[in-house]
């Protein structure tokens, strides 16, 4: 079996109501396809979901890696991950996201093909019931207080707030929620890089009373170093997201002591192979590990869910939530998350079935 084309396909599928976060409110998300054909008539599908202020690159971007990646693997081999990787990365040391997505669809292709799902490949879960984690954006107290409430009812046991700068709504907006759900849901914050050094540490020690699991990427992903200052200065568990790129951030972050937990995406981290390479590493340094993009389509939620579920590392309240969020989607069978559970099935691949009307629906000329 040999590969004989890859597609690139651009999609905006609506939100089911805007979302309001620290880099900005986000009503459509526009994500990137992959497509891999074989010459035995085996298809499989990826997905990546760049979010405007978080990634780096825009979907315009990844679509284009994708099809500048596409003709060095032609003829290749399917089933051999490693050497498409290989391939890809002689072509170009940068776009994670692209190949983040192709490598995807060619796991789908290979459970496919084999029969076996994607977390089989991966080594096998050593769960199918993958916990998430609810969210909370930008919003006033009182509405941060009755969401928190409804995530609570509807069965999640977990939710991130987002705070953005040090001033006092942020603060506010969180003692609305303790306030709300009490000990009955644990809760993190994510500040996505929106303070600055020098009023860090003050500003998180003001959320020390309300028993936060986590506080998340409080400056620019740059500024590694100061994660490790703030780090040793507060008292709540830091997690970094934005700096965790590449293997050698990771290695500098752990040799910083600049984190307690580290945030991997299978975007971010160039594919789930890497993402779990990514897992393994901080692992063995002491380091626990949270796993998800907060949007997305099914299929990027049911790659993280897979790699989440094949490592121990990880802790519960898994951030692929995407589907949540979404008001469509590209397959028959949307995944259902109300319930704050994903739980995994052995079907073939990833487990779902592109609608091709909702391809056509969806699809933005390029």
């Amino acid at each position: 079996m040999r590969i004989v084309a890859i597609e690139p396909v651009l999609v905006d599928v609506p939100l089911a109501s805007p979302v309001r976060g620290v880099h900005g409110t986000t009503s459509v998300q526009r994500s990137v396809l992959a497509r891999v054909t074989t010459d035995e008539g085996v298809e499989g599908w990826g997905n990546v979901d760049p979010t405007p202020g978080y990634s780096l690159v825009s979907a315009v971007d990844i679509y284009d890696a994708v099809a500048r990646l596409a003709p060095v693997l032609v003829g290749a081999d399917p089933f051999n991950l490693h050497g498409a990787l290989a391939r890809m990365d002689r072509e170009t040391a940068e776009g994670f996201e692209a190949k983040a997505a192709i490598e995807m669809a060619l796991l789908d292709l290979k459970g496919r093909a084999l029969g076996v799902p994607v977390h089989s490949l991966l080594g096998g879960a050593l769960t199918h019931d993958v916990t998430l984690n609810a969210w909370i954006g930008t919003v006033a107290p009182e509405q941060a207080a009755r969401e928190a409430a409804e995530w609570l009812r509807r069965g999640f046991t977990t939710a991130k707030i987002k705070v953005s700068g040090a001033g006092d709504e942020g603060i506010a907006r969180v003692a609305a929620v303790r306030a709300a759900v009490g000990d009955r849901l644990a809760l993190r914050v994510d500040f996505n890089e929106s303070l600055a050094l020098a009023e860090a540490v003050s500003c998180i020690r003001r959320l020390e009373p309300y028993a936060l699991t986590l506080v998340e990427q409080p400056i620019p992903r740059t500024d590694i170093p100061g994660l490790a200052e703030i780090r040793r200065a507060i008292g709540i568990p830091l997690m970094a997201d934005e700096s965790v790129t590449g293997p050698a951030s990771l290695i500098d972050i752990i040799r910083r002591g600049a984190a307690d937990i580290v945030k991997v995406k299978v975007m971010k981290q160039g594919g789930l192979l890497r993402t779990l390479q990514m897992i393994d590493c901080a692992a063995a340094a002491g380091l626990r590990v949270v796993i998800g993009h907060g949007f997305g389509l099914t299929l990027s939620t049911l790659a993280e869910a897979a790699v989440a579920a094949t490592s121990d590392a990880v802790i519960p309240g898994c951030e692929a939530v995407g589907p949540l969020k979404m008001a469509g989607d590209v397959v028959t069978d949307p995944i259902k998350l109300g319930g704050g559970v994903l739980h995994l099935v052995d079907a073939p691949g990833l487990g779902a079935t592109i609608d091709s009307e909702a391809l056509k629906r969806y699809r933005v000329p390029r």
